[in-house]
């Protein structure tokens, strides 16, 4: 099992266990959780609604490829640990991260 931590928007931190080697994004993972991730795009790193912070994790998980980075760029909160949760693809090496709601 693949555990990450997620952080609410109220600061609450809750664990969530995802299978290994299952092929979702972290996007997909929080509305399954049902987290409150509004995805308006799809996925399609088009819309922004599911801006997340990486608080812990390795540094590969802090680097936005160009277009996730174009929609990055128009979010006024946006810090160098955002990412899109739709452009976050689970992996094995994820074990333990930390990730903030935005």
């Amino acid at each position: 099992m693949i555990n990450l931590i997620i952080e609410d928007r109220e600061g609450h931190r809750a664990p969530v266990e995802i299978p290994e080697g299952i092929s979702l994004s972290l996007m997909e993972v929080l509305k399954a959780s049902e987290y409150e991730v509004l995805a308006t795009c799809g996925g399609m790193a088009l819309c922004a609604t599911c801006h997340v912070q990486v608080v812990e994790g390795p540094d590969q998980f802090f680097i936005p490829n160009d277009t996730e980075l174009d929609m990055l760029d128009t979010l006024p909160d946006a810090g160098s640990d955002s990412r899109l949760a739709c452009q976050i693809q689970i992996s094995e090496d994820m074990d333990g991260m930390v990730f903030r709601l935005l």
